[in-house]
């Protein structure tokens, strides 16, 4: 079966036109985001862990017996999706979950021991994915890219 075009205009390569230093600024972070991702996924697809559930660790280990709710924040996830993946990690015995001592409704997560060693294989893992984001970038420029995305993160939020 033979793909057919719908138009004659061809799509330029990342770098190129629209999708080069002319693009829209937003389009670039979406494509470069895109490019990134899918590094990360391949990378932990090995580990049988997805790049959400990396994030869930990641920030689990960062704030120790945060609910889901804090982790759905954290992680920028739904906390609908939240609750899949916590299920999916209790069941794979990564986390566990505990009732609030005060709030019984609220559920506080835990990593495991277990959950411990695998978040430290998969920060192995995507190490060498992150320095190559970077591998063009001098620490200064890196303290600075940091600092304008926390920023541009910042005052969007205000907005909201």
């Amino acid at each position: 079966m033979r793909k057919t075009r719908l138009h004659s205009t061809s799509i330029p390569a990342i770098g190129e036109g629209k999708r080069g230093e002319d693009g829209h600024i937003g389009y670039l972070l979406r494509q470069a985001h895109a490019a990134h991702r899918i590094r990360m996924e391949k990378t932990l697809q090995d580990m049988g862990v997805t790049l959400p559930q990396f994030s869930v660790l990641t920030m689990l280990a960062a704030y120790p017996d945060a609910s889901g709710a804090e982790l759905a924040r954290l992680s920028l996830l739904t906390p609908q999706t939240m609750s899949v993946i916590i299920g999916n990690l209790e069941r794979a015995e990564i986390v566990s979950r505990t009732p609030h001592a005060e709030h019984g409704r609220i559920q506080i997560i835990q990593m495991t021991p277990a959950g411990r060693r695998l978040l430290k294989h998969c920060k192995a893992a995507v190490s060498a994915a992150e320095k190559e984001l970077l591998a063009d970038v001098c620490a200064e420029d890196e303290t600075v890219i940091r600092q304008w995305l926390v920023a541009v993160a910042k005052r969007l939020d205000n907005m909201t």
